[in-house]
């Protein structure tokens, strides 16, 4: 099982993030990953450092590490143009993108408040959902190099793995049956998620051997391993480097 850090970008400093990355690196773990906020009140914080920006300066900045969003909420960027980012930046990583894509938070969330200062809807959770299979479905599409009559987008080779992120059953069925992998919590319902997942991946006739799972939590949960997951991402906050190295000197004594 792969061990990734996902960084915390409220209220951090790229030049701290950086080097945590590179201690990271260099400490063995296997995976970064970053959310995709906007708007640092959300989370209390002054600043939030933007996703796809901070990726795409981890790929040049770290070699040998898979990257990742988790998750890149749909509303955030026109999926068609999300789809030239991203094989962009799998151009860039030299294939490392894992590309995690989710339907945001709904009007209950703190979230909402960053969605409605810029403009934007707040749809119910079924009018999200479909908004994430929408996105996947244009993705796929501009990722053959031409749709709907224009030619020569760029075509990511491999194409990167479409993680949704999942808290309910839902969107566990939305991952098994429309994507690559699914992201959900370490917790006691994440039995019962993968098991949706993998169903409506077998019922499309899809191989669930091959479908990515990724769980939110520590890598000293053992039921991980015993649950299929492939890749366990710990959160890791400001200070980034001094937190690293904490979780570094945990795994090894794992």
């Amino acid at each position: 099982m792969h061990v990734d850090l996902l960084f915390d970008p409220f209220g951090g400093r790229w030049e701290d993030l950086r080097d945590a990355a590179v201690l990271a690196e260099e400490s063995g773990f296997d995976g970064l990953w970053l959310y995709d906020h906007l708007a640092g009140s959300v989370h209390r914080a002054p600043h939030v450092l933007e996703c796809w920006t901070i990726l795409s300066a981890l790929a040049a900045t770290v070699r040998n590490v898979t990257i990742g969003s988790l998750v890149l909420n749909v509303a955030n960027r026109d999926p068609g143009t999300l789809a030239v980012m991203a094989a962009t930046l799998q151009h860039v990583s030299g294939g490392r993108l894992l590309l995690g894509v989710g339907a945001g938070g709904g009007t209950g969330t703190p979230y909402a408040a960053e969605q409605l200062a810029l403009g934007r809807p707040v749809p119910g959770d079924a009018a999200r959902r479909a908004n994430v299979a929408a996105a996947i479905t244009t993705l796929r599409e501009v990722w053959t190099g031409a749709t709907g009559g224009a030619s020569g987008f760029l075509r990511p080779s491999p194409p990167p793995p479409v993680i949704v992120g999942a808290f309910g059953p839902k969107m566990a069925e939305l991952a098994g049956r429309l994507g690559d992998g699914i992201n959900a919590p370490a917790g006691h319902r994440l039995a019962r998620l993968l098991d949706v997942a993998r169903e409506a991946r077998t019922a499309t006739g899809r191989d669930p051997a091959s479908f990515l799972v990724t769980a939110s939590g520590s890598p000293d949960d053992p039921r991980l391993a015993e649950l299929g997951v492939h890749r366990v991402i710990t959160l890791v906050r400001p200070p980034y480097v001094e937190t690293v190295g904490h979780l570094a000197r945990l795994v090894e004594r794992r």
